[in-house]
């Protein structure tokens, strides 16, 4: 159990730092998406064809066919997210994206039956409040706004679906078995998609590239299959709450790296997701899914 929560928290880590590597990329939105995916998928191949050998899976027409619907789900969230959040303002965005602890309980009572645990209401409640108390001064109602907020919604529902699904194939023996297809479902999907907004065909400098394989390998590799594979051991609840500490990552590396002071409400925010963190975490083994 501690060696899954650890697996988490690094996932979280990894995952929070592709803001760094958006921002720093000269790449088209949806290209960028695109890339991130597919690289991965590329990446990890060997891997997924190593325990296939070893492990054994399903045909391959079967491999694509589980693969099509979390792979699509992944796909059209990034694109979404990376449209949304450039539609709306920050803390909009942000808001809207840690919403996922709110639509988890009915995603995950509706696929497996899990229910809510008195602690992981309350951790909740504490974690929302974190994320209102950090938006609030910032918030944008507009319908200026609208679209940018629409999308990052949409964009939530599917990464808290795309999640929840991880679930389902924790009967395969191997995460590369189940993260690896959905990659290449995910990165092949969104090239399409892509295309019609921008050719992939032009100049790469040294460095935008190297934000991309960053991208890919360090917040997806690493990033996303982390919190795929701590879907599979740990309740739905845990992981999205924990999740939601990508924020204070992502503060304390923009204070770092562009000296961005976050505001008193940062804090505010940390000392309430903190709180909620250690809520759901404790007695964890006693309220794992059953097999």
């Amino acid at each position: 159990m501690f060696v899954t929560l650890l697996v988490l928290f690094f996932g979280v880590i990894a995952s929070a730092l592709s803001f760094v590597f958006i921002r720093e990329s000269t790449e088209a939105p949806a290209m960028l998406a695109a890339f991130r995916v597919l690289l991965a998928g590329l990446v990890l191949l060997p891997w997924y064809l190593r325990d296939r050998k070893k492990l054994g899976d399903s045909p391959i027409q079967a491999v694509i066919g589980r693969s099509i619907l979390p792979g699509l789900i992944l796909g059209i969230h990034f694109i979404a997210w990376v449209m949304g959040a450039r539609m709306t303002s920050a803390a909009n965005a942000t808001l809207i994206v840690n919403l996922v602890p709110v639509v988890m309980p009915f995603l995950m009572l509706w696929f497996f039956k899990e229910r809510l645990l008195k602690k992981e209401i309350l951790a909740t409640a504490l974690a929302l409040i974190g994320m209102l108390v950090l938006t609030a001064t910032d918030l944008v109602i507009s319908p200026l706004s609208a679209a940018g907020d629409l999308l990052s919604f949409v964009s939530m529902l599917l990464f808290a679906a795309y999640l929840a699904v991880a679930r389902a194939y924790a009967h395969l023996p191997s995460i590369w078995l189940y993260v690896v297809p959905v990659y290449l479902v995910a990165g092949v999907s969104t090239f399409i998609i892509a295309c019609f907004f921008s050719s992939p065909i032009h100049a790469y400098s040294m460095y935008n590239l190297s934000m991309i394989l960053s991208l890919a390998i360090v917040s997806t590799v690493l990033g996303h299959t982390a919190l795929n594979f701590a879907m599979q051991k740990l309740r739905g609840q845990t992981v999205s709450i924990i999740n939601m500490s990508q924020f204070i990552v992502a503060g304390i590396t923009g204070y770092l790296i562009y000296r961005e002071v976050p505001h008193v409400s940062f804090y505010v925010a940390c000392i309430l997701v903190v709180a909620a963190t250690l809520l759901v975490i404790v007695n964890q083994k006693e309220t794992l899914p059953e097999k």
